[in-house]
């Protein structure tokens, strides 16, 4: 349990999230992210120089990953400081939120700042040298779709850990064409009044399109109009399988910036200082081979365990759910209602950049239970691997 990190209120956004191949497909996501991470603190009228450290979230490479952190930390206008990076799948901005909370429990620094970004569109592709080959011929990875359809531990595709899931649990193809219609019936709440709630915390991507010209990423890209008849109408992906390509997120582009601090530096920088937000609790786990969506059930009982709560303490639940299974399959294990989960959008609608995926929807989580005047926020998502990462936050 953690008793010392706390977030602004405020003191976070998220670009909207872009489906590959969009308008974000071109930009160095390190870059873009800086420089969106960099216009935000100047909106807010704040000098980047006064964060202490930075955590940079990315599972995509990018021209000079290698100095990710403090090439990022440079161009935002915060040079004077060393940072690390982190990739872990889909978790990945959970682990630097928790890392950067570590780093104000212990008294390490008093203001880091968790930047989490990610291009899928345009992914790179590598190439090894193989001397002792067939005529040497070079090995090759392409790191998006190799890596979607091959797991080297698990030996399989990720579609096929879900449906593996799903046999094993009793999961039915109605069953995820009905939750997949519910989460975009939530997404669309998010849109409602000119998109009130996505205006709480969504900031826009800036693009440069020419030299004279700059385009404003404001909304979401690419999420399909989603109706009953239209899911029915789709073949399964895997013959004989419950989830289409409806039931499942698409990859797409995008990034979030958090700041995590002590209790009293967070009411300084807090948009209403009378609103405490605290990251209380950390859960990881592990499950059995090519069973990926299973993982989020024991990394949320560890977070529980570790804040010392029941998951019915919980008012707002949020999980990145690739597969419509994820989220049929947690919820049975709780005994909880899959369709009181995930209110205003999950990534199963709006998409999957992987480094942000976490930190949006653990963005959107804290602005919906502080709309419900305070509570306990729970997430959890499974992440490559077969391995789930979960936090709770309390807000007061």
């Amino acid at each position: 349990m953690l008793n010392k990190a706390f977030i602004p209120y405020k003191g976070y956004y998220c670009t909207p999230f872009s489906r590959w191949q969009g308008s974000l497909a071109n930009e160095n996501s390190i870059v873009l992210g800086a420089n969106t991470a960099a216009r935000w603190f100047k909106e807010k009228g704040w000098d980047p120089k006064m964060i202490e450290y930075l955590i940079v979230g990315i599972t995509i490479g990018q021209h000079h990953i290698f100095y990710a952190s403090p090439w990022a930390a440079a161009m935002m206008g915060a040079d004077h400081i060393p940072g690390v990076t982190i990739s872990q799948a889909c978790t990945t901005s959970t682990t630097c939120l928790y890392n950067a909370a570590v780093g104000i429990e212990t008294g390490m620094y008093e203001l880091p700042f968790v930047l989490a970004t990610d291009r899928c569109s345009n992914g790179p592709h590598t190439v090894w040298p193989n001397p002792m080959g067939p005529g040497g011929e070079v090995d090759s990875e392409n790191w998006m779709m190799d890596n979607f359809n091959l797991d080297p531990w698990g030996g399989t595709a990720m579609i096929q850990t879900a449906e593996n899931v799903a046999k094993e649990a009793g999961i039915t193809r109605e069953e995820c064409d009905e939750l997949t219609l519910r989460r975009y019936e939530q997404y669309k709440m998010s849109l409602e009044n000119d998109r009130e709630f996505q205006k709480r915390y969504m900031f826009p991507a800036e693009v440069k399109v020419s030299k004279k010209k700059t385009l404003l990423v404001e909304e979401d890209e690419g999420i399909y109009p989603t109706t009953a008849e239209g899911l029915a109408a789709l073949k399964p992906v895997i013959p004989g399988g419950v989830h289409t390509f409806g039931s499942q997120t698409h990859p797409a582009d995008g990034n979030c910036g958090v700041l995590v601090t002590t209790r009293e530096k967070a009411k300084e920088l807090s948009a209403d200082p009378s609103i405490e937000i605290q990251i209380v609790s950390y859960g990881y786990a592990r499950t059995k081979k090519a069973h990926m969506a299973m993982a989020v059930v024991p990394a949320v009982k560890m977070a529980l365990d570790n804040a010392g709560i029941s998951i019915n303490d919980a008012k707002v639940i949020k999980t990145h759910n690739p597969f419509a299974v994820n989220d049929l399959y947690m919820c049975k294990q709780f005994g909880i209602d899959w369709k009181n989960i995930n209110n205003y959008g999950s990534s199963i609608i709006f998409g999957h950049p992987q480094g942000p995926t976490a930190g949006r929807c653990i963005i959107e989580g804290i602005e919906e239970i502080v709309m419900l005047g305070g509570g306990y926020f729970v997430w959890g998502g499974c992440a490559a691997g077969d391995t789930a990462g979960a936090m709770v936050i309390k807000v007061s």
